[in-house]
């Protein structure tokens, strides 16, 4: 990872246009390609972006990151004050409580819960950027990653959408389509994930165990 400490302006040019006025920002480079630029506030979220594959093009005084599509991030170094690169490795990626664990076992164990004919391929399936829970097959023999939270927040959605992105560059696996799973899922998150493609399912995890509930209903 470069982690860059710059006055800079930047212009986004694709399908939208957008400008940053010169101010003193963070630039990220990830060694996954994606380049994105930080202000001191906003928490996790950048001001702008370019998501991989892009490639990035240095001259002086300017950055030129094009994606794919030929949009261009062009960013203008007025002053670098620190630039600095870390080897970071492979992320173990992130530790699932009790449930969440649980929970992929279950659907491991019963990937028809996620769709018919679906068919489990493996679990924790390694990528460069962390495991994706669940491997599977749908009943077309298409590839699914699927990934399995207790609660449906964006951050899952967002974490899908780089693993998606990686594994649909393996000619072997492509196409990957993506299905996001949880005992509940926050309306934000199941925006951003059908605007991406992402399909959601929400499961129960007393159903999926065997457990019937003594509740009255009356259907």
């Amino acid at each position: 990872m470069r982690l860059v400490i710059a006055k800079c302006s930047v212009d986004y040019v694709g399908r939208l246009s957008a400008h940053l006025p010169p101010a003193t920002r963070l630039l990220m480079v990830k060694a996954d390609g994606s380049v994105s630029i930080h202000a001191d506030d906003r928490a996790y979220k950048p001001l702008n972006w370019m998501s991989p594959p892009c490639r990035l093009e240095e001259a002086p005084g300017v950055w030129r990151v094009v994606n794919k599509a030929g949009e261009e991030l062009r960013i203008t170094l007025e002053e670098i004050f620190q630039d600095t690169s870390y080897e970071l490795g492979v992320d173990p990626g992130l530790r699932k409580d009790g449930v969440e664990a649980h929970l992929q076992e279950l659907l491991a164990a019963n990937p028809e819960a996620l769709g018919t004919g679906f068919t489990l391929v493996r679990r924790e399936y390694m990528t460069a950027i962390g495991p994706v829970d669940l491997l599977c097959r749908d009943a077309n023999a298409g590839a699914v990653a699927v990934e399995v939270k207790r609660r449906g927040e964006i951050d899952g959605v967002e974490q899908l959408t780089r693993y998606l992105e990686l594994m649909n560059r393996d000619p072997l696996l492509a196409p990957v389509s993506g299905v996001f799973v949880a005992q509940e899922i926050k309306p934000q998150a199941r925006v951003l994930a059908t605007d991406r493609g992402i399909r959601c399912v929400v499961v129960d995890y007393d159903k999926l165990r065997g457990i019937e509930r003594d509740e009255l209903t009356l259907f």
